[in-house]
């Protein structure tokens, strides 16, 4: 009986089996390389760029082919004076004609065109490879922000928490007649001050939130699992990559476009040529007769036609190649900049976490013990209080830049993809 239950149920059981276990849920958490795939898949930009590179794929195909032939159809030496005027079958010259007739450009201009339409295709690869980082990175920093974000949300229930226990420690001196009536209102304004600057940081989550959903659709909404990646960067490596960079590997194939242009215009020397044959039906008394003939282009204007044009394309090639230049200077002083960004806070990260978090900490206690023992006022408890919150929350802050900052580096000069 049971087998036959599950049998009758088979597939409906294995329908649940891959929703539980074969596709993602959505209320697993999502993982900083859960939402670079997400939005690899689902980015319109991206869409965009890969019915671009169809669309060039396509065009390619016909590129180097013959241009398509032409029917004709005519009348030939029809009279137009005489008692035979207009007439189209009177006269033994009047003809009807049809015919055929194919354009064959010269084989170097074929070739040219069919190269430069296989560049396309890799240049419009190469423009996706460009976006795929830039969504990459918005992606890296929206998922980054948003948890940095997140992380300082959840401090304000230990900072509300050490609020209370500020408020038990005021009531207690006041009990015991050291302490002053207005100090009792202290703990309340921090606590309104503490609830404005939690209020501040769910403006900068729904905002973080919205970058996020924007690359990776509504999964964006679902918790935030894990750590951001830590990366690690070697500047002479990075150095030695700056050529990868996608925005400087395009004009690779923005070069080869160029050339074969300068190849399609140097054919442009070379002869066309075209054939035509055509049927020729006269009087039934006349015997039909079949034309044949070729035409032949003549490029005997060079100097003021193709000469120009061969050196507006060589002057193409060469702006390709200074822009190419530029860019990679660009890029070398972008890396030094990014670099010593990273350096910076990586410096300031590591003074916050070994300095100026423990000395703030132990500043708030010094306060607190002055406090309880009437050797100090309340104002330099609230002071070194509020210090030490500003300092955790650049702790996150700073947590946050660095892995963007390392993130920028990773995916612009370490991953060819």
């Amino acid at each position: 009986m049971i087998s036959r239950l599950i049998g009758k149920y088979r597939p409906f059981a294995g329908l649940v089996f891959v929703a539980a276990f074969g596709l993602p849920s959505a209320a697993t958490g999502l993982a900083f390389d859960d939402a670079l795939k997400l939005a690899q898949q689902q980015a319109p930009s991206l869409r965009a760029e890969a019915l671009r590179l169809q669309a060039a794929s396509s065009e390619a195909v016909a590129a180097g082919e013959l241009p398509d032939p032409k029917l004709l159809l005519g009348l030939q030496n029809v009279p137009i004076e005489g008692a035979e005027r207009w007439s189209l079958d009177e006269d033994g010259m009047t003809m009807r004609m049809v015919g055929l007739m194919q354009e064959v450009p010269n084989r170097d201009k074929r070739k040219a065109r069919s190269d430069a339409a296989q560049a396309s295709v890799q240049r419009a690869g190469a423009s996706r490879e460009v976006e795929a980082l830039r969504v990459r990175l918005a992606t890296a920093q929206a998922w980054i922000a948003t948890h940095a974000v997140e992380r300082k949300i959840r401090l304000f229930d230990q900072l509300f928490e050490e609020n209370r226990l500020l408020a038990e420690a005021i009531r207690a001196r006041i009990a015991g007649g050291r302490g002053q009536l207005t100090d009792s209102v202290a703990a309340k304004q921090q606590a309104a001050l503490l609830a404005d600057r939690q209020d501040e940081l769910e403006q900068q989550r729904r905002q973080a939130r919205a970058a996020l959903v924007r690359w990776v659709g509504s999964d964006g909404n679902r918790p935030l699992f894990g750590d951001p990646p830590r990366w690690a960067i070697a500047p002479e490596q990075l150095a030695q990559r700056v050529g990868q960079h996608p925005q400087l590997t395009a004009y690779a194939q923005m070069t080869q476009v160029a050339q074969a242009r300068i190849r399609e215009a140097t054919a442009e020397k070379q002869v066309d040529w075209s054939w035509e044959v055509s049927y020729l039906k006269r009087g039934r008394e006349y015997g039909d007769m079949v034309n044949l003939q070729f035409s032949f282009d003549l490029p005997v204007f060079q100097r003021s036609r193709q000469n120009p044009r061969i050196a507006a394309r060589y002057a193409e090639l060469d702006q390709l190649e200074a822009e190419r230049e530029a860019r990679t200077r660009e890029f070398v002083e972008q890396l030094d900049v990014e670099l010593a960004e990273l350096d910076r806070l990586q410096r300031a990260l590591e003074r916050n976490a070994d300095v100026l978090l423990p000395l703030g900490e132990e500043k708030v206690g010094l306060a607190m013990a002055g406090y309880r023992a009437g050797t100090s006022e309340l104002e330099t408890v609230l002071a070194a209080r509020n210090e030490l919150i500003e300092t955790r929350l650049e702790h996150i802050d700073l947590q946050g830049l660095v892995a963007i900052a390392a993130a920028r580096l990773h995916f612009a000069y370490r991953e060819a993809k």
